[in-house]
């Protein structure tokens, strides 16, 4: 039964909804400190979206409760490490709603996807609390001690599969030689594939862009390693290994920021996901999400341009 939502926040009601599995999935393994951060972004966004509208004097209602807001603090939230310092998220979330949203003039008018840009701003500014990932279930005491800076803490830190495998393969090992399987990871990206499968249900977002994203993984992917299986990934740990599925289904397909003609989607979600893997194959950092979204938001007009249907004498 096809499904109709005419106003946003129904939409980003129903999107937030759809990401609830994910953030189980991911609060198992992580523990405490991916709801603190989740809660504290939600807040920040909520407080720099209301006070730029003020300063902009603009109506505060509508865009506080059309859900786009708490969204993007949500989606950043999930993207940082659940035990970064609160004032990681504070910055990104700020940067995120400001240089991402608010300043091209709000919702609907910025061309690149807000949370992902706080997020790279944030990885390229802040490399080491962005990189430093809890290792291990994380309890309430402990995470609003290490996020807070309240007591000193254990040694929880330790690194996501994708940058454990990354590093080791730097250091002259090869992918037989290396544990490249977790059972949590797994579990997330499941948790937000059913998600995203909601979202398909309840036509929240269209087939062509998630679609196209993932073949755009598995056929690149699946490529390098056929032609060197020792030094490449195989197709279904990209699948099932760092921010894939929350990028195939929530991040990439933000309807303002994407390609919006059926071919375009596709094209779009492709190159999108060939991006990915030559950047973790080939770049500096272990999950290229973030930045293949960004370039491809560049492209958007370009793509949306050339893929329009054409009309017969023009």
């Amino acid at each position: 039964m096809k499904m109709v939502f005419d106003s946003t926040s129904q939409i980003m009601r129903q999107v937030i909804y759809a990401l609830v599995l994910g953030i189980g999935a991911s609060y198992a393994h992580f523990g405490w400190g991916v709801i603190i951060q989740i809660i504290l972004a939600v807040l920040v966004a909520i407080t720099v979206e209301a006070s730029f509208l003020a300063i902009r004097k603009l109506p505060i209602k509508p865009s506080i409760t059309d859900g786009s807001a708490v969204l993007t603090g949500i989606l950043l939230a999930l993207s940082i490490p659940s035990i970064a310092p609160w004032w990681i998220v504070v910055v990104g979330v700020n940067f995120a709603i400001i240089f991402g949203k608010q300043l091209y003039g709000g919702l609907g008018n910025n061309p690149f996807n807000p949370a992902m840009l706080g997020y790279a701003f944030l990885l390229i500014s802040y490399p080491l609390p962005m990189t430093t990932w809890a290792g291990e279930f994380v309890n309430l005491t402990q995470a609003l001690d290490v996020i807070f800076n309240l007591n000193p803490v254990d040694a929880l830190s330790g690194a996501t599969r994708l940058d454990d495998v990354k590093i080791q393969l730097a250091l002259g090992k090869m992918v037989s030689e290396l544990n490249i399987y977790s059972s949590a990871q797994m579990w997330i990206n499941i948790g937000f594939l059913l998600g995203g499968l909601y979202l398909l249900a309840r036509r929240i977002i269209l087939w062509h862009i998630p679609v196209a994203f993932l073949l755009g993984i598995a056929i690149s992917a699946f490529l390098l390693f056929a032609g060197d299986s020792e030094h490449y990934l195989p197709m279904q740990n990209h699948l099932m290994l760092g921010a894939t599925m929350l990028g195939a289904f929530f991040i990439a397909t933000d309807p303002v920021t994407a390609s919006t003609t059926p071919k375009g989607r596709l094209i779009y979600g492709f190159l999108m996901g060939v991006l990915v893997v030559v950047i973790r194959s080939f770049g500096a950092y272990p999950d290229g999400i973030a930045f293949a979204v960004l370039l491809m938001n560049m492209t958007v007009s370009l793509i949306d341009y050339y893929t329009q249907p054409k009309v017969f004498g023009k």
